[in-house]
């Protein structure tokens, strides 16, 4: 895997793949700034691929794509960890193969490409770097209320309840807010907000089966 980017200041590269252990400067800012352009770009790539899909479940996914774990192979691939710049300490330990190290570079390499070149220049390189892990991700036909019902008959639990907990705006333009509960074995709970009482049901059911889901492997 390659970035795909010429760096026209090359101390940007630098400093991206300088980690706190070894002083100051060192990428903790950039790191910041290249959580929220990673979040962004894939949420784009996400609403654009998936068009049936509520807030919910891109939201899961884009946590799929980006998350510590994932961004650290996405490191790996770059070979990141041969050129991080770390403390003696972090360098007895083993910091260089850390995949929380190894993500938050990936982050701020992000970061050095848009302060180096702009937003379309890093836009371009996340697309590139993450289009084969987007059009991996499963489609599912099913909508979420049905994918929570199989979910939890699967597993012998008793169905969730929805609840209309509000609505409000002129007649052609409301908002409707509802709950969706599951009170056993496992107690979670999620609000789900849409332009009708069904769509505001699938978008709590979302959450709650993601919850679900993250609790049973232990996340």
């Amino acid at each position: 895997m390659e970035l795909l980017h010429h760096f026209r200041d090359t101390s940007l590269a630098a400093l991206a793949l300088t980690h706190r252990s070894a002083g100051k400067p060192n990428n903790e800012r950039m790191e910041f700034l290249g959580d929220a352009l990673l979040g962004a770009i894939v949420a784009e790539m996400l609403y654009e691929t998936h068009p049936k899909a509520s807030e919910g479940e891109m939201s899961r996914l884009r946590a799929q794509l980006v998350n510590g774990q994932a961004l650290a192979v996405m490191a790996r691939e770059l070979e990141l960890g041969d050129r991080l710049k770390l403390g003696s300490g972090e360098l007895k330990s083993g910091g260089f193969r850390r995949d929380s190290i190894l993500a938050d570079a990936f982050e701020a390499l992000v970061a050095a490409v848009y302060l180096d070149a702009g937003f379309e220049a890093c836009r371009k390189a996340v697309r590139t770097l993450f289009a084969d892990r987007v059009a991996a991700l499963p489609r599912s036909s099913k909508d979420a209320k049905t994918r929570l019902q199989e979910w939890l008959q699967a597993r012998g639990w008793p169905l969730p309840q929805y609840e209309l907990v509000g609505a409000e705006g002129e007649d052609h333009a409301r908002t409707f807010d509802v709950n969706c509960a599951v009170s056993e074995p496992l107690v979670v709970t999620a609000s789900g907000r849409g332009g009708s009482r069904r769509l505001a049901e699938q978008d709590a059911a979302e959450i709650v089966l993601s919850r679900l889901q993250e609790a049973q492997d232990g996340g």
